[in-house]
């Protein structure tokens, strides 16, 4: 099974929340797309590209932009967003392009929940122009994220006992995203943090936002809604 499954569903759930969510990212897509400084017109592929938030700032920073995601309903806002790109549905795994079809791939937070993050980066890699740009962005380590101590207890909930460094901390522990790049055939070049604040103006804006992520869906799935959310 890939990765499209499970977490298309996941974070298909609430979509309309998220979206509010998404902008909390922007930074990292800023820092990301300065660090590339591709050409305009150069085609670029968002791997796990959600609701289509940095496909849009891409397009606006002249790039020929297409999208893939494993949910639905996500595409469907990604596509209001960017009218006539590309956009398709499936596994991170198994991507629909012939080899080298795009100068850059980037990919958000997305890469850690694949089924097999190795096989993800090397279709990654595939896809890619050579000589072109793959850009891969997780969480940052553990012990550096305050969002560490809410998805501990989502994980507890999820499977009690269960490592909460899995899921969105899986590659986040040092040398391990590029360890599995290499195991891809890809050479990692360079390395950063970015900080994106989360900053809610309530306790229940906060809890309605989060709410929408996939881990959290995946533990009102296991243990119900009042069980996640209190």
């Amino acid at each position: 099974m890939g990765s499209a499954a499970i977490q298309g569903r996941l974070w298909g759930a609430s979509v309309t929340d998220w979206l509010d969510n998404e902008p909390f990212c922007t930074p990292v897509y800023d820092a990301v797309f300065d660090e590339l400084t591709l050409p305009a017109r150069s085609r670029l592929l968002d791997l796990g590209c959600g609701a289509g938030l940095a496909m849009s700032m891409a397009e606006e920073r002249g790039l020929i932009v297409s999208g893939f995601d494993a949910s639905g309903p996500m595409i469907d806002v990604a596509r209001s967003r960017v009218p006539g790109a590309d956009i398709r549905q499936g596994d991170l795994e198994a991507l629909p392009y012939d080899d080298g079809t795009f100068a850059c791939v980037t990919s958000f937070n997305a890469v850690q929940f694949a089924a097999d993050p190795v096989a993800a980066l090397g279709e990654a890699r595939r896809v890619t122009t050579p000589g072109g740009k793959v850009a891969i962005v997780t969480w940052g380590e553990m012990d550096k994220c305050e969002s560490r101590f809410l998805l501990a207890d989502v994980a507890a909930l999820v499977s009690p006992g269960a490592s909460h460094g899995q899921g969105p901390f899986a590659l986040s522990e040092p040398g391990k995203l590029e360890a599995f790049a290499r195991d891809a055939g890809l050479t990692p070049i360079s390395i950063g943090d970015v900080a994106a604040p989360f900053t809610f103006s309530s306790l229940d804006e906060a809890v309605r936002i989060q709410a929408s992520a996939g881990p959290i869906q995946r533990a009102i799935e296991v243990a119900g809604t009042d069980a996640t959310i209190d």
